[in-house]
């Protein structure tokens, strides 16, 4: 492993210093954040480049349309937050999502949870007026913590990494030992699920998948061919049906943390001898170079060792899949210098105040390689803006021939106060928003890839969901959200309307399957009643 210190070309991780950085955070003992980021930059990766290369290739079929990418989870992670619970309620609602989408889809998805690193999130302002005991004044951080805790401090960036990797260890070991498997889906759900509505819906999914399963086992062709193998428990193969995959993701916004956790590392040598045969494929068919007789196999090898020794590429080796913010996407900016470096996949929020002009350069300057499944651009726009900007960034960018994966995140756009002051957001103007981008991408001839979404599996005591946003199948009404309202940021879709929204979405594609109409709009129309 290559330490941080390294040059690539004209980029470093550290070349963003040089930049101006929004949303900063100003330490007040910079030798101790030093100190910090050194012993963050000796830790081991949390992720390896193995598995975002899986990533990448994914990514890459979901812009084919092959593939449907869902994003999800929290809005912001807290480290009070990280409990068994919490995580296998995460993942137990990514599932559930993902399996209604494929079962009306018919698409594989590729899903990456909000998870395992999101602690950091913009703030509209830096700092805020608080009052004193006394009645004073006083400016304060603006972020989430109680006031007497908001003086910066560098130890977060380190229980920030641990809490990431306590949670990324109980995820693949929940993976790897038979949570995920499609034999037991109602262990995902059902005991969650209070809508009877929703219970049917669900379990005739279930139904369906294990007649299905019981099918392919009486005609010996289960898939896997583990037709009366052992359980995972007993020393049996998982098998397709136990295996998933789930990416981690969260906003790269506190550079100092990403930088000390990025790495030169060898990229793996399928990427490289595929890219190898591909340029060899190349050269030979334009008489560039002609390869023929017994040489041809010493010559092939002695340059894929050649190219597997000089092919090193910086990994953020602290998720799979990092976003750039809305807040944070500036041209000349710290964070599009940083993210313009790294081989992950990267994101970019885009919003209404983004420039056609704008979002060409910036996808010139993070993919200027034009590259399959690196740039997957989350628009945000709200449900009375979509109509006015996403045409005019499909069309730019159609323009551009830049590759890129749309997807909508129909959450931050339509955020609003209620009458006691909480900030929450009501799901027919998260289906509004939704409908809409289906609608003009369709009108565009483009292909919305996938879906951005906060939400939460988290549960009280008594076994209830938490009360964050209005309506869905639940009614959930206005007066009602201070009853379970856990939010440390932005309101959070529950587990029922966000099965709510993934039934609306896998109808919506099964219909568009079978040449159907009454997909989203028509389901809009109830979600309004």
């Amino acid at each position: 492993m290559t330490s941080i210190n390294f040059l690539q070309g004209d980029w470093s991780p550290s070349s963003w210093r040089s930049k101006t950085v929004a949303q900063p955070v100003t330490y007040p003992d910079e030798g101790h954040l030093r100190r910090v980021c050194d012993k963050l930059g000796r830790l081991p990766p949390l992720v390896s480049p193995g598995e975002i290369e899986r990533l990448r290739h994914q990514l890459a079929q979901v812009q084919n349309g092959q593939a449907f990418l869902l994003h999800a989870g929290d809005c912001a992670e807290s480290f009070e937050a990280c409990t068994a619970e919490n995580i296998s309620n995460k993942i137990g609602l990514i599932l559930s999502f993902s399996l209604i989408l494929i079962w009306g889809a018919r698409m594989p998805v590729v899903r990456v949870g909000r998870i395992a690193g999101q602690y950091a999130k913009p703030r509209s302002s830096p700092t805020e007026k608080v009052k004193n005991a006394d009645g004073s004044a006083r400016e304060v951080p603006s972020f989430r913590l109680s006031v007497d805790e908001r003086n910066p401090d560098p130890e977060r960036l380190l229980s920030a990494y641990f809490y990431s990797t306590t949670t990324l260890n109980y995820v693949r070991s929940l993976l790897a030992s038979g949570f995920s498997s499609l034999n037991n889906p109602r262990e995902w759900s059902l005991s969650h699920v209070r809508s009877p509505a929703l219970r049917e819906e669900f379990e005739n999914i279930s139904n369906g998948l294990a007649d299905a399963l019981d099918f392919c086992r009486t005609i010996g062709a289960e898939p896997g061919g583990l037709s009366g193998g052992a359980a995972y428990e007993n020393g049996g193969a998982r098998g397709v049906l136990g295996e998933v995959d789930l990416y981690t993701s969260h906003e790269g916004l506190m550079l100092e943390y990403e930088a000390a956790l990025t790495r030169l590392l060898p990229i793996p040598r399928s990427q490289t001898a595929t890219s190898t045969s591909q340029a060899s494929n190349k050269t030979t068919t334009s008489g560039t170079e002609v390869l023929s007789g017994s040489d041809t196999p010493t010559r092939t090898a002695s340059k894929l060792q050649e190219t597997n020794a000089s092919q090193l590429s910086a990994y953020n080796t602290s998720a799979h899949f990092l976003w750039v913010g809305d807040r944070t996407r500036q041209l000349t900016g710290a964070h599009v210098e940083y993210f313009r470096g790294i081989r992950n996949p990267i994101g970019i929020k885009v919003g209404p105040s983004m420039k056609t002009e704008e979002l060409v350069e910036l996808l010139s300057v993070v993919n200027p390689g034009r590259e399959d499944g690196r740039v997957t651009l989350i628009t945000r726009y709200g449900a009375e803006k979509i109509d006015t900007h996403l045409a005019t960034h499909i069309e730019a960018v159609q323009k551009s021939k830049h590759p890129v994966i749309w997807v909508c995140d129909p959450m931050h756009g339509n955020t609003l106060t209620s009458a006691n002051g909480l900030k929450t957001r009501h799901f027919s103007t998260i289906v509004s928003e939704l409908t809409s981008c289906l609608r003009i991408h369709a009108a565009c001839n483009s292909r919305l890839g996938g879906v951005s979404l906060e939400f939460t599996g988290e549960l009280n005591e008594e076994g209830f969901s938490v009360t964050e946003c209005l309506g869905g199948s639940m009614e959930l009404a206005e007066e009602e959200l201070s009853l379970r309202y856990q939010s440390f940021c932005d309101p959070r879709l529950n587990f029922e309307q966000s099965l709510d929204l993934a039934f609306l979405v896998s109808n919506h594609y099964k219909n568009d399957r079978r040449g159907s109409k009454g997909g989203m709009m028509s389901a809009l129309a109830e979600a309004r009643t």
